[in-house]
């Protein structure tokens, strides 16, 4: 941590913290802050904020106003920036997501969902008229609202990205064993999640191999420092350039039952053709050896699998039913079990081959010590239960079960925001859930992922919506939406898609609304226009109407007399029409004829002008109202 020198140098000079050899006190945490200020950076200010919330205020050096003269006023360029002490980020997207996406590709995510989050609250809103008139007790017991929320879920899935997504041209090479592809970031993780234990209800009957497809597109964000399959395969990649016989280097199989264990079959069978044996110059000398070695490449690609379709490349024999997988499955493992005890192991003369295939087919036969020792993660472990040991696991009491017995066998002390957020899934907790999604992923998060923990499930839903005395009378769900518009709100290019979740809290969401759109600068006459539209769509005339008078009276007081007479004109504002129009007659006086004159003004005001005598004010006057062009005479 800083530390304050003693040298009688400058008040709050920031020294840097160097712990004393033997010091029992452990390093503090260091925190990069993203200000975006051009260095050097003069002076740093540091506040709390509300909650876990540090606000860091980063000041260059100060800039000369108006040219640079001798007379010229400094002024101090900078930013500040709010840390979240909790979870080491700041801003909309949370702790976890800001190390992976940066601003401009957030704000992408942020204005892309607004017309999928609006499209589904009017959805809702049509079904919550028709449960009233129907006398139905929820939105969420209308047969098509899940599959509305599943439209919108995988809406909002696109926006994040696609990991299987490939770069366009490439050549693949027959020595790559992880493919290129888009990399994978822990908002889009986290939104699968969500959606495949809480929305589609398509995905029960195979829910198992769902979570397996998703852990081989997300493995790589499970732990930063621990070992996972993911890191095992890359660190083997790189090392097998420079390798001449792959199958007497320990890695080579280390790797192969790492990718086995969590059914990265089409990996597997991949790499089992590095063997040496393939090489043409020897598989005349090593035949049985290349056998056994194809055996176990054809049982690995013919694996029973319990789903109704497999992607493109990926290896599996594919069973819709139960009573066809359980058939399959009794026939492989017999054919595995007959290899297993074949007798050409004897006339297998490699023995780290002998041992690394045998290794495999304990794996395909659910051996627990085979899984546990080649898989690195508790959630890899999880994974393969359901592959080879477990494949009908069904209900989340089962699979929490399962997922703490995974804990116990392999601990993991680095752990992402994504084994919090399965947790909270497994242990059907929707408050560790939302806390999860807070601290890790941001209010961005929070705010669209409450529609799929309402989709199907009653508990989240009375959760969310009923309301609390302790926060205002307003429900969870309302100051969820809430703390997303106020962050909405802070940053100049992201405020106009506020109003949209504003809206849609019923409380205190229009009251904030007005106050956000009076609160807009009205110097610049397009922003003023795009803020009247959005009262227009709203609703709100009488803010409508404020903000034109605001803007007609800056403009009048700034010189601008005409803008400020159009203004006062849109906002149908008589009074102060009346006292322009009475100054400005008052002041030409005598010079024009009352009669005509009079007409000018009514039609100017949009009232009738009462006849009367007009009072003669200076030349002066009229100059300042109606501009130096005008001049006229008094008699």
């Amino acid at each position: 941590m800083p530390g304050v020198p003693t040298d009688g140098g400058a008040v709050g000079t920031v020294v840097p913290f160097s712990r004393e050899p033997g010091d029992a006190v452990a390093a503090p945490p260091v925190r990069t802050i993203r200000h975006g200020v051009a260095p050097p950076v003069s002076r740093v200010y540091v506040s709390f904020s509300s909650g876990n919330l540090l606000q860091v205020a980063c000041l260059g050096p100060p800039i000369p106003e108006g040219g640079g003269g001798r007379g010229a006023q400094e002024v101090a360029v900078g930013r500040v920036v709010e840390v979240n002490l909790g979870g080491g980020g700041s801003g909309p997207g949370g702790a976890d997501v800001e190390e992976e996406i940066d601003e401009a590709e957030m704000r992408r995510i942020q204005y892309g969902s607004v017309p999928a989050f609006a499209l589904l609250q009017s959805r809702k809103n049509a079904l919550a008229d028709a449960a009233a008139m129907s006398r139905v007790p929820s939105v969420s017991e209308h047969a098509e609202w899940w599959q509305y929320v599943l439209e919108y879920s995988k809406t909002i899935g696109s926006l994040l990205g696609n990991p299987d997504s490939l770069p366009a041209f490439m050549i693949d090479d027959p020595k790559t064993i992880l493919k290129d592809r888009e990399k994978p970031t822990s908002l889009k993780a986290s939104w699968e999640l969500l959606e495949i234990f809480f929305v589609d209800k398509q995905l029960k009957s195979w829910l198992p191999e769902r979570f397996v497809d998703w852990l081989a597109d997300y493995d790589s964000l499970l732990t930063k420092t621990e070992n996972t399959v993911y890191r095992t395969l890359t660190n083997f990649q790189k090392k097998l350039i420079n390798l001449q016989i792959v199958e007497d280097d320990p890695d080579y199989w280390n790797g192969l039952a790492a990718a086995l264990s969590v059914g990265w079959l089409d990996i597997v069978v991949n790499m089992l053709r590095f063997h040496g044996s393939y090489q043409l110059d020897q598989m005349d000398n090593r035949e049985t050896e290349n056998g056994l070695v194809e055996a176990v490449a054809v049982l690995v690609s013919t694996m029973p699998r319990m789903r109704p379709d497999l992607p493109t490349g990926k290896l599996g024999h594919c069973c819709k039913t139960r009573p066809d997988f359980i058939k399959a499955l009794e026939k492989w493992r017999g054919q595995v079990n007959k290899l297993e005890c074949s007798a050409f192991w004897i006339q297998c003369g490699h023995q780290k081959t002998r041992d690394g295939l045998k290794n495999l087919l304990h794996i395909m036969l659910g051996n627990i010590k085979n899984l546990t020792a080649a898989t690195s993660h508790w959630l890899e472990l999880f994974a393969s239960h359901f592959l080879y040991i477990r494949p009908f696991t069904v209900g989340f009491e089962g699979m929490n079960h399962l997922a703490q017995k995974c804990i116990q066998l392999k601990p993991s002390t680095d752990n992402s925001g994504l084994t919090g957020l399965l947790g909270g899934i497994l242990s059907e907790n929707p408050e560790v859930v939302l806390a999860e999604c807070t601290k890790s992923f941001g209010p961005w998060m929070v705010t669209h992922a409450m529609e799929l923990l309402t989709a199907d499930n009653d508990y989240a839903d009375m959760m969310l919506h009923e309301e609390r005395p302790n926060i205002g009378g307003i429900s969870l769900e309302e100051l969820h939406r809430l703390v997303y518009a106020q962050v909405l709100c802070s940053h100049s290019l992201t405020w106009q898609i506020a109003p949209t979740y504003l809206s849609s809290c019923l409380n205190q969401g229009l009251g904030l609304l007005e106050i956000l759109l009076l609160k807009q600068p009205i110097q610049d006459n397009r922003l003023v226009l795009k803020t009247l539209e959005i009262c227009r769509l709203y609703e709100l005339g009488n803010v409508s109407t404020n903000i034109m008078k605001i803007g007609g009276i800056y403009h009048w007081k700034h010189g601008r007399k005409g803008t400020g007479v159009y203004w006062f004109q849109q906002a149908h504002d008589k009074v102060r029409l009346d006292r322009i129009a009475l100054q400005l007659f008052e002041n030409i006086g005598k010079s024009v004829t009352d009669d005509s004159f009079k007409v000018v003004l009514s039609s100017f005001t949009g009232t009738e002008i009462s006849r009367g005598p007009f009072s003669r004010h200076k030349k002066e006057g009229l100059v300042s109202l109606l501009g130096k062009q005008w001049n006229f005479s008094y008699s």
